[in-house]
């Protein structure tokens, strides 16, 4: 597979608690170069990033991240604040205590609430895997997909473990025809990234990937 076409499906990610905006605007500046499918940023920058990117580049935030359990009225308000300021995509953390209590009806109804306040921006659900049973990621796809989401995403990357090519295997078995995979946390190699999109995933959550390219272009 052509590395181009492995970046064209890499959301080029800086999450971490210390990014700083001249951080940002390199990997905005990286994600424009290399033509990655968006980067995904902490919802603080999304509009200096829009601004700065203009229609250059898709620009990805989250919603509820890293754990989840913000109230559903706070998760839609950083929805509907994410895309006044310039968010193409919305990545959001389920409640995943309340998937463990078998509170599915919640579940399901806050992911719909959420895809309505994206409107036509595309959504993509964060059910850290690494957490899950079987039983409840194979459920997960069953909320996810009647829920009208876009994506089902492994992993937020702040939890114990990240992506795993049997998590999207097993997903890829359970999920709605609409229905996509976003892999993410800890995919380190271009091997890995090619597996993953041999498996099914349609994106990777990763800043590793460019970092990677750079690295072999010196």
């Amino acid at each position: 597979m052509d590395v181009k076409d492995i970046l064209s499906k890499c959301d080029h990610t800086l999450l971490n608690q210390t990014a700083t905006w001249e951080e940002i605007k390199a990997i905005c500046d990286d994600g424009i170069k290399y033509k990655t499918a968006s980067v995904c940023i902490p919802p603080s920058f999304v509009k200096r990033a829009k601004d700065y990117v203009g229609d250059k580049l898709v620009i990805c935030t989250v919603i509820g991240f890293p754990n989840g359990y913000n109230t559903t009225e706070t998760k839609v308000f950083e929805t509907t604040d994410a895309i006044k300021n310039g968010a193409d995509e919305i990545d959001m953390v389920i409640n995943i205590g309340e998937l463990k209590a078998k509170n599915y009806e919640f579940v399901e109804d806050e992911i719909k609430k959420i895809k309505s306040a994206c409107g036509d921006k595309i959504l993509k659900v964060i059910v850290e895997t690494c957490l899950l049973t079987d039983e409840e990621k194979i459920k997960t796809c069953e909320l996810v997909t009647n829920a009208g989401a876009d994506f089902i995403k492994t992993s937020t990357g702040f939890s114990k473990a990240g992506a795993t090519f049997d998590d999207i295997e097993l997903f890829s078995k359970h999920i709605g025809k609409n229905v996509k995979m976003k892999a993410a946390g800890g995919i380190s190699s271009i091997e890995d990234a090619e597996r993953f999109i041999d498996l099914g995933a349609s994106r990777l959550g990763t800043s590793r990937i460019v970092k990677i390219v750079k690295s072999q272009e010196k």
